[in-house]
């Protein structure tokens, strides 16, 4: 059975998208790509149907990962019941998560740096411009997800 996850933020354009890209690279890299299904989303409609942003693409490019054909899409209160663990990516995005998702009756909804010995948010590129940063939070968070997943 897969371990399903779904990163959410606000757009779904920058940090979730990351994320899910990231992710999916990891357990390709570490020969668990069958043992997962791996998404993302936004809990906003602002953004949905539009293409990763395009530093983002390229700060996932500089590391060799595409995530072509990738789209924005609203999270929905069914993705409770579809995942397994909700990834959100600051105290905006939980928030909206359980209202959405009618709260987290099954405790499946997580901040990402709660993953790592850092716990806070990752703080949005769109306003703070530094994509890098975005990156290195990003991949510590997934690294700490992978390892709570398969010790």
């Amino acid at each position: 059975m897969k371990t399903r996850i779904l990163f959410v933020c606000h757009g779904n354009i920058c940090r979730s998208p990351m994320a899910e890209f990231v992710m999916k690279d990891l357990v390709q890299k570490a020969g668990l790509a069958d043992k997962f299904h791996i998404e993302s989303a936004a809990t906003s409609t602002e953004e949905i149907g539009n293409e990763v942003y395009p530093p983002a693409r390229r700060k996932l490019a500089e590391h060799g990962i595409s995530c072509k054909g990738k789209t924005a899409r609203q999270i929905t209160r069914a993705d409770y019941d579809r995942f397994d663990l909700l990834i959100g990516m600051d105290s905006h995005n939980l928030y909206n998560m359980n209202r959405i998702c009618g709260g987290d009756p099954e405790g499946k909804i997580h901040a990402l740096m709660d993953y790592t010995a850092h716990p806070s948010e990752v703080a949005d590129p769109w306003y703070t411009g530094n994509f890098e940063a975005t990156w290195q939070d990003v991949l510590l968070g997934c690294k700490g997800i992978l390892k709570a997943l398969n010790p």
